[in-house]
């Protein structure tokens, strides 16, 4: 996973699972509070609900700083399992991915 990006954009890279979340919490917990964030899911690889977690918390975070949080390419697999658990309206997703 990565953690190098520019301000105001963090990349997310490989898989973001139960055993590979932990160490990004607090990454995109610093960068949320910091300012508006987009998050760059593109290269995730694979997803599970820790990663739903991981982006609930993010959105809290950025939300209580007063920012913004977008996810302009959050996989596929990623939507339909926020859609499934009927937590797709709490993220902020892109119209194109809300569809």
């Amino acid at each position: 996973m990565s953690a190098e990006a520019s301000p105001g954009y963090l990349p997310v890279e490989g898989p973001l699972t139960v055993r590979t979340v932990p160490a990004m919490l607090e990454i995109g917990r610093r960068r949320a509070a910091e300012g508006d964030l987009v998050v760059d899911f593109s290269a995730v690889e694979e997803a599970d609900s820790a990663a739903l977690a991981l982006l609930l918390d993010w959105f809290r975070v950025s939300r209580a700083a007063g920012h913004r949080l977008q996810l302009p390419a959050l996989p596929q697999g990623l939507a339909t399992l926020a859609a499934l658990y009927d937590i797709d309206t709490l993220l902020p997703l892109s119209e194109a991915r809300k569809q």
